[in-house]
């Protein structure tokens, strides 16, 4: 895998490498860039990469400033000390929005995202990349669900969505009223579609809404524990894989 590192900081540039060739020693870093000025003129004439991590501030201006002078539809990754880009950042072509220092757990799995959201799907399915990448590009993510109910098809809003939750091979969601709805899709393929401010997957079994969570306990082996509005009957454990990413996207 071939990725561009746009970064001014070259302490932030040696960790990041450092940390992505732990992660998958096959992952070349091509080129490293310290300002909107030579980005620019790297992406408009210099071998395109697979992806890009870009840091907000740089040298001479804001990394968006990169992006209004060309047409990139190349997956980013963002990497910064502020909070308060996320969604700016999302409306672009961002699948994850990194805090510094860079936590190597919360690296590993926006590397295993890009894999499994652009590697993956490019190998057999062009069109249902393009279809994400242009959502990625608006912002746009799903608006509603379709949900079973016997031999009917319906549809919940995803603003109703309290929760989703794994049962063996079976996959269900939650409204806000506690009602329960066969959804006629996994967690693995449903995740990527929520907006990822709103949504987090906890556990392998559990993907929340932020407005259902009511109390977060600390729990056994460093993990936490949650109290949900409407209750779920799946593990409401945070895996500790999963722990410091879940403060973050709480508002840590």
């Amino acid at each position: 895998m071939q990725v561009l590192i746009i970064e001014d900081e070259m302490p932030a540039v040696q960790r990041l490498t450092r940390l992505l060739q732990k992660i998958d020693p096959f992952i070349e870093v091509v080129d490293r860039l310290d300002s909107v000025e030579s980005s620019v003129s790297y992406l408009r004439s210099g071998p395109a990469p697979e992806l890009i991590f870009v840091d907000i501030h740089l040298a001479d201006g804001h990394s968006f400033d990169i992006f209004a002078q060309t047409s990139v539809s190349i997956p980013l990754i963002f990497t910064t000390a502020f909070d308060q880009y996320a969604l700016k950042a999302f409306k672009m072509n961002s699948i994850d929005y990194l805090l510094k220092p860079i936590d190597e757990e919360e690296l590993r799995q926006a590397i295993t995202k890009f894999k499994r959201l652009h590697l993956a799907i490019k190998a057999d399915m062009p069109a249902r990349l393009e279809k994400l990448l242009e959502q990625m590009r608006t912002g746009g993510y799903k608006e509603r669900l379709m949900i079973k109910r016997g031999q009917q098809l319906h549809y919940l809003k995803i603003t109703d969505l309290a929760h989703c939750y794994a049962e063996g091979k079976l996959c269900y969601a939650v409204d806000r009223s506690g009602n329960r709805h066969l959804l006629e899709m996994n967690l693995a393929r449903l995740e990527p579609q929520l907006p990822p401010q709103q949504f987090y997957r906890v556990n392998r079994q559990l993907l929340v809404n932020i407005e259902s969570v009511r109390k977060v306990h600390t729990w056994l082996g460093g993990r936490l524990k949650l109290d949900l509005s409407p209750p779920s009957i799946a593990d409401c454990t945070v895996s500790r894989e999963r722990v410091q990413g879940f403060k973050t996207w709480l508002g840590e």
